[in-house]
């Protein structure tokens, strides 16, 4: 267990600079970028699934939670909502780029996701056209705007870049000391093949248990299932399930600010449907990455 221990905090340790410079390149195209991407996904209408899965593929403080505000208030489709969801990363692009992952394997992933949430959104709304978009500014719809968002998540969007970054990259830190262990120690009392045929990489199951984990609004989530896969223990079905279903805060935020409650949960089933299925056809299609 001390050999667990010691390997544990010494590979976090090597990952905290190449986390901190990640966070810090991303703060600084948040807020280059954050207003410029709300608007143009906005303008988008109908076609707003081609901007939201290609934006919601980099991660912004609050982005998912600002798609689920401006759904809320019908100022995007149903698909532009599921679009970004499902390209949605949350923490999986930080810890790739901070494992230093091979930049064609990064992009294959991150490519994946855009396409499964511009093919879904597309199909959403051309199935689903009840819902209007109204053309009015989000202020007006009544809803928390990204700001309140931001700062009820501890998003730390408006610190500056360097303490939002730095603050971003100790909390990751923390949970991935944490999750590391966790693994670590059940690795070390079961045995690696043993877990790793347990479940996750069994068919279907496995997609159904990742795409349940990927749900759970938290950065926790999409750390253990990026470190599993990683570490060989899931396959790219399974963690393609997992992370097309997690949206970081997405869905919390969605049941906060949407009243509706039936179309809330519909959605949450909506996305972890999409996320199994593909995971599914992933794996049954033979891609790898």
């Amino acid at each position: 267990m001390l050999d667990v221990i010691i390997d544990t905090l010494i590979d976090s340790v090597k990952l905290f600079p190449f986390l901190f410079l990640t966070y810090l390149a991303m703060e600084y195209m948040e807020h280059k970028m954050g207003e410029k991407t709300k608007a143009a996904i906005e303008k988008s209408g109908r076609f707003g699934a081609i901007p939201g899965s290609i934006l919601g593929a980099f991660p912004q403080c609050g982005f998912s939670a600002a798609a689920s505000n401006l759904y809320a208030g019908r100022i995007i489709t149903l698909g532009t909502l599921m679009a970004i969801f499902l390209s949605t990363s949350d923490e999986m692009l930080p810890i790739l780029i901070s494992e230093q992952v091979h930049i064609s394997v990064i992009l294959k992933l991150v490519g994946m996701k855009v396409a499964i949430g511009m093919a879904a959104g597309f199909i959403i709304d051309l199935l689903i056209k009840k819902k209007s978009i109204h053309v009015h500014s989000h202020e007006e719809s009544g809803h928390m705007d990204i700001g309140h968002v931001c700062k009820n998540e501890n998003c730390h969007c408006e610190e500056g870049i360097f303490r939002s970054a730095a603050r971003h990259t100790f909390n990751i830190f923390f949970f991935i000391v944490a999750i590391s262990f966790a693994l670590n120690t059940v690795i070390y009392l079961v045995g690696e093949d043993f877990l790793s045929n347990l479940v996750l990489n069994r068919p279907i199951l496995g997609q159904m248990v990742a795409a349940l984990v990927g749900l759970i609004p938290n950065c926790a989530s999409s750390i253990a299932i990026t470190q599993l896969y990683l570490k060989g223990m899931m396959g790219l079905g399974s963690m393609m399930a997992g992370l097309l279903a997690g949206t970081g805060v997405g869905l919390l935020i969605l049941f906060r600010v949407n009243d509706d409650l039936k179309e809330n949960i519909k959605i949450t089933v909506l996305l972890y449907a999409i996320g199994v299925i593909a995971g599914i056809v992933i794996d049954l299609a033979g891609i790898a990455v």
